[in-house]
């Protein structure tokens, strides 16, 4: 039912069922808010979105209260103004000064507040409870003192991630938000997903910075740094330099690095191919014996930390192939290396990831032989854009530079990595191939492009009747799971993105709530996939001659460092 309302003095449509504040929004009236999130069921919590509606006494919040017909609703009137001024007043009162070294300085959504309001002096008293930082994890920061308590965190962890890590702790002012029994992070059951800091309006919640270290290796004369770039990065860090959102800068960003002193760029899309080959070789393995079935897929660290804590039952179905990120990591420390008559020790490998999940996989024990890790480094994409300004280079202005070899070329299906999904459609085109000896006419799944949040699709490839399905978010994965184990699943092979969307949306990515900026970050992916002619795994040219260097025991070898394990993890819940 459509009807109108009178706001601001004139009149607009509004649906029955929807909020005020869907209502404005959808007739292009911005009203602030600090705890409404998209798709959420809203609280009303904050207060910050109040308009004023005639007839009633007190200010309504409008993420939460129904739209009528009859409403006359004024959203900037002196009386809202003043009341969200208050209400950012009494918030600063009990927050830090230290926006200068804030590392939300900028893209801090109370900090934006406060400038619309022309909040210019401190009015209120400081109430100030100091509260001590976390810096135990891996991956995520955690600083109390710069909470607002909106709950945001709180829901995005539990809703939508299904972990539950994060609740409101104590009453009054000493209410804060952390983990069970305000333990540490490292402790907790927290799966490093990085989630809760996209949604995180203020600078509470960031990833751990490796910046300086990176910075060091690059100034040492006896380290040879080498740097691999993730398939999504390069689609996402345009948004931090206010370039379209989706544009691919992936030549510009080699350049940048060279310039910044990386002596050599690899792409982890080269070992993504490789994670293919092996992942649908195991597969077929088990397929054969029927064992350890359905498959799940092992890129996702956060997803691997979560099986571990929860469903260590099912570890033998997760593939035992590393990640792309891993093997990369290997190849440079063992057979890049070899080939350079370089040492190990004496090489920094550094990931560019869009994950801050992908901090804690590095420092895994597995990943670590004789003190040597495989991966010395991870920076997120918001860490690179602060690394490349750091440095002074305009990336827009460099001239696009190609990867180095031996680990440069890529399928496209390496590249579709990044969106939810691309996994098991890589995983498809190569299977295809390898039961059956024929290439695909057809390498788009439009099933498995979709948007829902478990995609699944169900082919006959040869004698064999293939179930295949894509999980995105964790909280979806559960769903999967749980008919897993109820026997009622026909699945053979699953991918699950414990980040809504993928590695574009991963929790190392520009902090945004534009969905169109994901939808083109996807899309030029996409279109990346359409328009090149190596579309599978099995045909890239350098994978193929990567593995032509080694034979009989050699060969057995080389493929186990391509292997991990995994082990149950005992954490708080």
């Amino acid at each position: 039912m459509i009807f109108n309302i009178n706001v601001n003095g004139k009149n607009i449509k509004a649906k029955k069922g929807d909020t005020i504040l869907q209502t404005l929004r959808r007739n292009g009236i911005t009203v602030p808010t600090l705890c409404n999130m998209e798709g959420f069921t809203p609280t009303g919590a904050c207060r910050i979105c109040v308009v004023e509606v005639e007839g009633y006494t007190d200010l309504v919040p409008s993420c939460s209260y129904p739209v009528q017909e009859w409403m006359k609703i004024n959203t900037h009137s002196p009386r809202v103004i003043n009341a969200r001024r208050t209400i950012v007043e009494l918030l600063l009162s009990g927050h830090p000064d230290d926006c200068l070294y804030c590392i939300r300085n900028k893209n801090c959504e109370l900090q934006k507040l406060a400038e619309e309001l022309g909040i210019r002096d401190r009015r209120l008293p400081e109430v100030r409870v100091f509260k001590k930082k976390d810096h135990s994890g891996t991956s995520v920061v955690r600083d109390p003192d710069k909470c607002i308590l909106c709950g945001r965190c709180v829901r995005i962890c539990k809703d939508q991630i299904g972990i539950s890590t994060l609740d409101f702790i104590g009453k009054g002012t000493h209410t804060i938000v952390g983990p069970t029994f305000n333990n540490n992070l490292n402790v907790s059951n927290c799966i490093n997903c990085g989630q809760c800091i996209m949604v995180c309006p203020t600078g509470a919640l960031h990833e751990k910075e490796s910046i300086s270290d990176v910075q060091e290796a690059l100034q040492d004369p006896d380290k040879q740094v080498v740097v691999q770039i993730s398939p999504s990065v390069s689609v996402s860090l345009a948004e931090e330099f206010n370039v379209k959102s989706g544009k691919d800068l992936d030549g510009l960003l080699i350049a940048a690095l060279r310039k910044m002193g990386f002596d050599k760029v690899f792409k982890t899309a080269f070992t993504a191919d490789i994670m293919v080959l092996q992942v649908v070789d195991e597969l077929i393995l088990r397929l054969e014996k029927n064992e350890h079935l359905p498959m799940f897929s092992s890129d996702c660290p956060a997803f691997i930390k979560f099986m571990e804590e929860y469903h260590p039952d099912l570890l033998p179905n997760i593939s035992t192939c590393k990640s792309p990120q891993q093997i990369m990591g290997s190849l440079i420390k063992y057979h890049y290396a070899r080939q350079q008559k370089v040492k190990a020790e004496n090489i920094y490998s550094v990931s560019l990831m869009p994950c801050t999940a992908k901090k804690f996989e590095a420092q895994r024990d597995e990943n670590t032989h004789k003190g040597i890790s495989d991966v010395d480094a991870v920076l997120t994409t918001r860490e690179l854009s602060r690394i490349i300004r750091l440095f002074g280079l305009n990336i827009q202005m460099a001239e696009p530079e190609l990867a180095d070899s031996p680990f440069s070329i890529r399928s496209s299906a390496g590249k579709i990595f990044g969106t939810s999904g691309g996994v098991a459609e890589a995983v498809y085109r190569t299977l295809y191939y390898k039961l059956t000896g024929k290439n695909l006419v057809n390498f788009k799944v439009a099933q498995l492009r979709s948007s829902k949040n478990i995609k699944e699709i169900h082919i006959k490839i040869g004698k064999q009747k293939i179930g295949i399905a894509a999980v995105n978010g964790l909280e979806n994965a559960m769903e999967l799971i749980g008919k897993i184990k109820a026997g009622s699943s026909d699945i053979q092979f699953i991918e699950v993105m414990a980040c809504p969307g993928g590695c574009i949306n991963g929790g190392g990515q520009p902090i945004t709530n534009n969905q169109e900026a994901l939808k083109a970050r996807m899309k030029t992916i996409y279109d990346i996939d359409e328009k090149e002619s190596i579309k599978v795994s099995y045909k890239n040219p350098a994978v193929i001659e990567l593995f032509s260097k080694y034979d009989g025991r050699e060969k057995n070898s080389f493929k186990e460092k391509l292997k991990t394990t995994y082990q149950k993890r005992e954490v708080l819940r």
